[in-house]
Formats: C-alpha cells, sequence, structure tokens
C-alpha cells in the first residue's frame, strides 16, 4: 500500500527581532506555537511585542490551514505530525536551538517534536498533556458543557452556529473588550478533525523528549479547556515545577492580565540563564 504524505504547504511566519539585535547576543529565539482555532495572530497582539522589547528574537508562525498558512483545503487530513513537521521546517531555518512555547494544542504539537527534534527548552502553557484529550474533554463538558456543544458545532456545521458568548466565556476570566473579543472570534476557525482524533488517542506522544530539555509548564486558575490537575500531572511527567496563574482563562496571551502569564516565563528564562 502506497501512504501519500500531505505535501508541505507555504507557512506564515513572522520573525521579529529586537530594535538592537545586538541586545539579543547568544540568547536563545522564542518559538510561538498556537493552539487549536487559532494562528499566530494570537501571539502578534501581546508576546511577540513584549519579548521582543525585552531582547528576544521571536517567531509566530501558523500551522498549516491556519492564519496565513497554506493548506486549509484539506485541513481534515493533517495529522499532528504534520504539524510536528511544520514547527520542524520553521526551526530548520534558524541559526540556533529555540525555546519552543506552546498553547493548548500548540503544546501537544511541541512535545510530538520533541520525540526526535532538539530545543534549548520548553514551555508548556494550558497544554494538552502527554496522555491526550480524554481527560481535557471530560472537564471541559463537566464544567462548561455550553462551550463544549459550542465548541461541536463550530467542528460539524460552522461557527455561525456557535454563540460569541459561549466562546467569550470559555475563554476569557477578564473584561476583554467587545472590540477585540469579536476581532478575535472572526479569526478563530475550524481544526483538523484528524488533529483532533491524533491528540485524543491515535498519535500521542509516545517517548518523552528525545534528549532531556528545561521546562515551565503553566497553567490557568479558570481554565475550562485543561484543568489543573493534567497541568499538575503534566509538571510532574516532565520534572517541572508548576505555575497556576490566578484569575486568568484558557487564552492567556489575550486576556486584559496577559502579564500576568508572560512574567513568570520571562523570569523562569532569566533564571535558566536564557
Amino acid at each position: 500500500m502506497c501512504v501519500l504524505e500531505n505535501p508541505a504547504p507555504t507557512l506564515e511566519i513572522n520573525i521579529t527581532q529586537p530594535a538592537d539585535p545586538k541586545v539579543a547576543g547568544d540568547r536563545p529565539p522564542l518559538v510561538f506555537v498556537h493552539g487549536a482555532f487559532a494562528g499566530a495572530w494570537c501571539w502578534m497582539e501581546y508576546f511577540v511585542p513584549y519579548f521582543t522589547h525585552k531582547g528576544y528574537t521571536t517567531v509566530a508562525f501558523s500551522l498549516r490551514g491556519h492564519g496565513d498558512s497554506e493548506g486549509g483545503d484539506y485541513l481534515d487530513l493533517v495529522s499532528l505530525g504534520d504539524y510536528a513537521n511544520d514547527l520542524r521546517r520553521v526551526l530548520e531555518e534558524l541559526d540556533r536551538p529555540a525555546v519552543l512555547i506552546g498553547h493548548s494544542m500548540g503544546g501537544m504539537v511541541v512535545q510530538k517534536y520533541l520525540e526526535t527534534g532538539p530545543a534549548a527548552a520548553m514551555v508548556l502553557m494550558a497544554s494538552v498533556g502527554p496522555w491526550g484529550l480524554v481527560e481535557s474533554s471530560w472537564h471541559m463538558m463537566l464544567a462548561n458543557p455550553g462551550l463544549a456543544q459550542g465548541i461541536s458545532f463550530m467542528q460539524t456545521i460552522g461557527k455561525s452556529f456557535i454563540n460569541p458568548d459561549v466562546l467569550y466565556e470559555g475563554l476569557f476570566s477578564s473584561d476583554v473588550p467587545q472590540e477585540r473579543a469579536e476581532r478575535y472570534y472572526n479569526q478563530f476557525q475550524r481544526e483538523s478533525q484528524r488533529v483532533i482524533l491524533d491528540m485524543t488517542l491515535w498519535d500521542v506522544p509516545r517517548h518523552p523528549p528525545r534528549r532531556p530539555v528545561p521546562t515551565l509548564v503553566m497553567g490557568a486558575a479558570n481554565d475550562a479547556f485543561i484543568p489543573r490537575s493534567m497541568v499538575l500531572r503534566t509538571a510532574r511527567y516532565f520534572e517541572a515545577d508548576p505555575v497556576i496563574v490566578p484569575d486568568m482563562a484558557h487564552a492567556m496571551m489575550l486576556e486584559e492580565n496577559w502579564r500576568h502569564a508572560a512574567d513568570p516565563i520571562l523570569h523562569w528564562l532569566v533564571e535558566n540563564g536564557m
């Protein structure tokens, strides 16, 4: 049997240098990997300007079929392994190992890549754990059944059938201004059905990172998607100290109090000599 791999599409890649490139010195670049239904845009709002201002080269890219990347015409055929290969292609363009910062599904993409690839470190933000989506799916159905139903509708019959207020309440703890909330809603999209199945059972990471890497595991106290229990288990698995950010929900990088998530990451990077 001949198995055809999905072609390598052109990816949207945003590389931002500090105003004075010399400031970056020997610091590793920061590569941001977005979660399901999103794109590079979610990092460009706050995290990219913040960390670039702090002297880091930042890379925010959209996985195939997301944002301005190609691949949307065959999105449901795309696998978790394809996303890991997208990350690999981005990293191959850099001149040194990077810190990989993955949010939600993006954290799973990072873990999948690290089965075979190198990195300077990883930060998992509200990330799916190594065991997949089962625990978080049950948590969402119990904690916010309206959100679980809305996500299901978005996947099967289209975003127009999900109440924006339901999505808003599931993603944010802070009072995000209506204009911004509507802009985010308009940018959200369907996710690959194949990837959801891969993250549920078919292709969860089978091995820890090929080489041990410094790891920060961060969760949000009011997260309707990723429960505290998953954050703690993931931290134990990677032998990392967990950080649970109070007064935050799942979309940590887009909250009004986004600095409460960004500052601990910066502190951890500095503390670890990066």
